[in-house]
């Protein structure tokens, strides 16, 4: 491990809803979403992307 990249422990439980604590940790997420695969290319791995949150017309 790179002494530049903080790792989060793993039986560490953030509270519901909580942000990012510091710089380091929002960087962090930020490139965890970076590498967030498509639903397309997940389609082509043959996975199941999430399920769609809501409808246009449940906007209404």
């Amino acid at each position: 491990m790179s002494k530049n990249k903080p790792e989060l422990d793993r039986n560490d439980e953030p509270e519901n809803g909580s942000m990012a604590n510091d710089m380091a940790e929002m960087k962090q997420l930020g490139k965890q979403m970076d590498k967030l695969r498509t639903n397309e290319e997940l389609e082509d791995d043959k996975k199941q992307p999430d399920p769609v949150q809501y409808k246009e017309k449940d906007k209404e």
